[in-house]
């Protein structure tokens, strides 16, 4: 067990466990978000329910206080309790919420973001970000008559998706034979793969691996030839990586692209957009309607972020910040001779990863998350941004880094990081897919 330094200590989440007992039994996995439930966090340490949020730091149940590098998995783009969005909301809550006409909102929000994501000559909304992939494939499948989809990335729990994965149970065979997954960055994967019959390329255009020169031009000039449409899953660059996401970014043009998380910056709001040859099978053709699509705070929140976001120039901010994070991390491991961590990925979104054969890398993960906890920092391994993120903070998170590797290197040269932690360690992260490089099967 490490020595903490007068300043750090180890949580008390008493409160914690005692409402996480009043779930067990009653809420399937105790949670709602897998990336926010217990397995992913080191138990007997980390809190398990948090309580309120100011800026860029949050308090749990039991009154600790931390600076928050998850930002509720992706949506806080300018943090939390933000005022201009909290006023839009609050003015829009003395107004009303859902309404049994359209609102004004549902016009208002869409001509925003037809002007700030390329491409997007039509807007459709839901709540959750698989809403609107799937939506994206079944109007690709309209659009073009045909069933197959490659994918690659992440797109959520739906059928069309998730047969891919190993948690399919109850997907129907018929259904997991329609999808398939392809290498990101190779193209020859996707050439491979592609056959009259695919409708659609669905893929997040960057998670941590930038595209190769070429390789995002290269889908979409396939696409073209083929007659199937280039999707962008953009539930994690859009409005983040750039406000135009990674269209923007990188001056490539989907045909659909789909947006939540960053966009209304906590409210729930996912957003389809696209090419209105496509988009207007919406009107008849295709049926993706729900009742709390034009729900108005939501809307109110997404105007008053997507405005925030453009004028006060975030995505770089969000840059600039994380880089000393990245840059900070990295060059103390090097100093440290710690040859088993780096940090990869974007500057607005980082990912800290554990490799190598003389530690377990749950293991190492699981002690550097219990030390930073101990020295206030809700770290999960990634560097979320967001707007509030204050010199102030990112110092703390640099300190506290300055402590916490030393002690996972000492650990590691003395083969026990395991005997350090004080709980069971983090479980894999669920992104893992199967049937990478597959030809999706010709008709009979």
């Amino acid at each position: 067990m490490s020595t903490l330094p007068e300043q750090a200590r180890y949580p008390e989440i008493a409160r914690s466990n005692q409402i996480f007992e009043r779930s067990i039994g009653l809420i399937p996995a105790g949670t709602q978000t897998l990336a926010k439930g217990p397995g992913q966090w080191i138990r007997g340490v980390a809190p398990k329910y948090l309580a309120r949020g100011k800026g860029s730091h949050v308090w749990d149940v039991d009154g600790n206080e931390y600076i928050d590098l998850v930002m509720g998995v992706g949506p806080l783009s300018l943090g939390y309790a933000y005022p201009a969005v909290d006023q839009a909301i609050v003015a829009q809550l003395q107004e009303g919420i859902t309404f049994s006409l359209m609102h004004p909102l549902e016009v208002e929000v869409a001509e925003l973001v037809r002007e700030v994501v390329p491409g997007a000559e039509m807007v459709r909304y839901s709540k959750t970000g698989c809403d609107v992939t799937t939506a994206a494939v079944r109007l690709a499948r309209a659009f073009t008559g045909r069933d197959k989809v490659l994918c690659c990335g992440y797109h959520g729990w739906h059928d069309w998706y998730i047969g891919v994965t190993d948690r399919s149970a109850g997907i129907p065979q018929a259904s997991k034979d329609l999808t398939f997954t392809f290498q990101y960055n190779d193209l020859r994967s996707v050439e491979e793969a592609l056959d009259a019959d695919v409708a659609c390329i669905i893929l997040e255009p960057t998670v941590f691996e930038a595209p190769k020169p070429g390789f995002l031009q290269g889908l979409k000039a396939l696409c073209e030839k083929n007659g199937t449409l280039l999707i962008f899953d953009e539930m994690w660059t859009g409005f983040r990586m750039a406000v135009g996401g990674a269209q923007e970014f990188y001056g490539v043009q989907a045909d659909l692209a789909c947006f939540s998380k960053a966009v209304a910056n906590g409210m729930p709001l996912s957003i389809l957009s696209g090419r209105r040859d496509v988009m207007k099978l919406c009107e008849k053709d295709v049926f993706f309607f729900t009742t709390f699509g034009g729900e108005a705070l939501s809307l109110a929140a997404a105007k008053a972020t997507i405005e925030e976001l453009r004028d006060k120039r975030v995505p770089e901010h969000l840059a600039r910040q994380g880089k000393k994070l990245k840059d900070g991390y990295n060059a103390l491991a090097k100093e440290l001779g710690l040859d088993c961590t780096s940090c990869a990925g974007y500057e607005y979104r980082s990912i800290v990863t554990f490799t190598g054969s003389r530690a377990n890398p749950l293991e190492m993960k699981s002690l550097v998350q219990q030390e930073m906890l101990a020295r206030g920092v809700l770290w999960g391994g990634f560097h979320t941004m967001c707007f509030s993120h204050s010199d102030a903070d990112v110092e703390h998170i640099l300190s506290a880094y300055r402590e916490v590797l030393p002690i996972l290197k000492a650990a590691v040269d003395a083969g026990d990081v395991k005997a350090r932690l004080r709980g069971e360690p983090v479980e894999p992260v669920f992104r893992k897919t199967t049937n990478f490089h597959m030809k999706p099967k010709p008709q009979s």
